[in-house]
């Protein structure tokens, strides 16, 4: 079946649909023979010889997607320079390399997608402005409703290169009332560290962070552990 050529090139794991579309206008594609630099050209991968730098075009890879519960001390990377424990540690020996799409800091747990479609990860990637995500979040200490509210409005934080910016408008309720309460926190948006960030600035520290939901998927699985997404998961995360 006839495809985009960098769609092609995504699906059999070479780069990502846009760093894709770089190699074809730099020359680097050819197709029976032919350099194609148009991005719009069709190729067949079954019947078409696709090449990449003259070496031969890997079968298409088996797309896989993953909803693992990443527990604390766990780096959501592939590697880590320090040595510390990746998610990927968590994951064995698949039948291809999957990769994490978005964050969870070291000392969060939670819900966390892994996959090796490029595309939709690129797309997850851009849409994560818009994504609703919801946290369990326990607080040190118990802030005021006068308090809560400014997170709720939206309030500003510093960021690591000392820029301030303002945060989007958040969902907040509280979920178990203690002296150290238990709050649900739902964010159309992901900078580092946001919500540790959003509780400091009302002069409160976070204890703990788990996120239940991304999106349309939500945490199901015990920590350490992961499944594989239903067809209907992935079709609502290719829609969103």
């Amino acid at each position: 079946m006839a495809d985009r050529l960098q769609k092609i090139l995504a699906a059999a794991g070479v780069a990502s649909r846009r760093r894709s579309e770089e190699l074809i206008l730099a020359g680097r594609v050819t197709v029976n023979g032919a350099i194609v630099t148009e991005l719009g050209t069709k190729a067949d991968p079954a019947t078409d010889k696709i090449t990449l730098d003259g070496k031969p075009l890997a079968a298409p890879q088996r797309q896989l997607y993953f909803l693992l519960h990443k527990p604390k001390g766990y780096v959501t990377t592939v590697s880590d320079p320090e040595g510390r424990p990746t998610v990927m540690d968590l994951l064995g020996k698949l039948p291809e390399r999957v990769y994490p799409v978005g964050r969870l800091d070291y000392a969060s747990e939670g819900l966390l997608l892994l996959t090796n479609d490029g595309y939709l990860a690129q797309k997850l990637t851009k849409a994560g402005e818009h994504m609703p995500k919801t946290y369990n979040v326990k607080v040190s200490g118990r802030p005021d409703e006068k308090s809560i509210q400014r997170l709720r409005q939206g309030i500003t934080i510093p960021l690591e290169d000392g820029r301030r910016v303002k945060t989007s408008p958040a969902k907040i309720r509280l979920i178990e009332d203690a002296s150290n309460p238990w709050y649900e926190v739902t964010l159309i948006e992901g900078r580092n560290r946001q919500i540790r960030r959003m509780f400091q600035q009302i002069g409160f520290l976070v204890e703990k962070i788990k996120r239940v939901q991304f999106g349309p998927l939500k945490l199901d699985v015990p920590p350490g552990k992961f499944r594989s997404l239903t067809p209907s998961e992935v079709q609502k995360l290719k829609n969103t």
